[in-house]
């Protein structure tokens, strides 16, 4: 009998692009920026979760070596013609998921991050995710976790309070529609967000301390109800 899909699997199977707030090429090089200035160094790294391969083109002009995981044949398409079209000589893409990916490794890195991935995993896949990181970080390097979704901000973003035009009237129709969609999933056994789950930065912490890490989480400059876990040895 076949493993039925996992539902986030079937979603991204056919996608091709990563779901950025924007797909101007001037946006994803400003949020590179940022998303570089925070992995801070480092000669090596694996991006997990790459999707189109948007940030990772830029990471690969600021490392000597860059991996690329992804569970999306069809992401993972889209990542091979860019990082063709960019000449990303020194980049390798792998499809794998957060269970998969590391028997097809064969190195370590300075930085293994990821970004708007960790929201489709629980806390304890998370948790096995660090725990399984750790083994292939070499020696002061980072795990980055981009753009994780706050539970105290998204329900506010969601409602349309972050909006220049917030009226009580748009707000009341999203949090109905909202409210409607999440029925409707429900009855057809989807997930209740296609965004994923929400995880709070203090249980991400306390994570991250379990496997020997400490942790600072600061904002996402783009995303107003995102937040970065930059985790780290002492």
């Amino acid at each position: 009998m076949l493993k039925p899909r996992n539902v986030w699997e079937e979603f991204f199977a056919d996608k091709r692009s990563g779901g950025h707030r924007s797909s101007a090429e001037e946006f994803l090089a400003m949020e590179a920026r940022e998303k570089l200035f925070h992995l801070d160094g480092g000669k090596s790294l694996l991006d997990f979760g790459c999707g189109a391969g948007e940030l990772l083109v830029y990471y690969a002009q600021e490392y000597e070596k860059t991996t690329g995981v992804d569970f999306s044949p069809s992401m993972l398409e889209e990542a091979s013609k860019r990082i063709r079209e960019r000449n990303c000589e020194n980049t390798t893409l792998i499809l794998a998921d957060d269970k998969t990916v590391w028997g097809k490794l064969d190195s370590s890195f300075d930085r293994i991050t990821a970004a708007g991935v960790f929201q489709y995993l629980t806390y304890q896949e998370i948790d096995d995710f660090i725990f399984n990181s750790s083994k292939y970080l070499n020696k002061e390097g980072k795990i980055v976790l981009f753009d994780m979704l706050d539970p105290r901000l998204y329900p506010l973003w969601k409602a349309g309070l972050f909006s220049q035009d917030k009226s009580c009237r748009k707000i009341l129709s999203k949090a109905f529609c909202g409210v409607k969609n999440s029925i409707s999933a429900s009855l057809k056994k989807r997930p209740r967000d296609i965004l994923g789950y929400s995880h709070y930065p203090s249980k991400i912490k306390k994570i991250a301390n379990k496997n020997g890490f400490e942790m600072i989480c600061v904002q996402s400059m783009y995303y107003e109800y995102k937040y970065h876990a930059i985790i780290f040895q002492s």
